[in-house]
């Protein structure tokens, strides 16, 4: 037996114990912390990000010229609309695109214009109809030429004239 009391010491393998497990604290509470500090330094990159505009390429606008034409009945009478039309888009592939398939353009949008009412064509919201369904057309011709229809921004009507 030994000759120290037993009550005076712990023994060894206590304090390494107790040493082995403040340190994995520490350490799950590094790495607990560090994570937190990553995730939230991304996080407010990808924010400071977002919050800035992006600077948009300039607009670029492509005339259908002559103007569009169109004859149609309204209660035996017959009228007729002429409607100059641009198209805006920012990608100079797609402001080549409706150059280059403006035969197709046309033709789809003076059966557009040409199938209008009179009724529909008085009212504004009639016409803001015809401009959605006419940029619908055109993305169609461009998406269906191999181009990407979401780069049809818009469509203006630049002169509107009923007879």
């Amino acid at each position: 037996m030994s000759d120290a009391p037993a009550g005076d010491a712990p023994p060894a393998p206590a304090k390494s114990k107790m040493l082995v497990i403040v340190l994995c604290s520490m350490l799950a509470a590094g790495a607990t912390g560090g994570g937190v500090y990553f995730m939230t330094a991304k996080n407010g990159e990808a924010q400071a990000a977002t919050s800035q505009p992006v600077a948009k390429t300039p607009a670029i606008y492509s005339k259908f010229d002559p103007p569009f034409v169109v004859n149609f009945q309204n209660k035996g009478q017959m009228r007729f609309l002429q409607v100059s039309i641009e198209v805006m888009t920012r990608d100079a592939v797609t402001a080549d695109l409706l150059k280059q398939h403006d035969p197709k353009l046309r033709n789809d949008l003076l059966m557009l214009l040409g199938g209008q009412t009179f009724e529909t064509l008085s009212s504004r919201e009639g016409k803001e109809q015809l401009r959605n369904e006419a940029l619908q057309a055109v993305a169609a011709v461009i998406a269906a030429e191999g181009g990407r229809p979401e780069n049809v921004e818009q469509l203006y009507f630049t002169s509107f004239v009923m007879q």
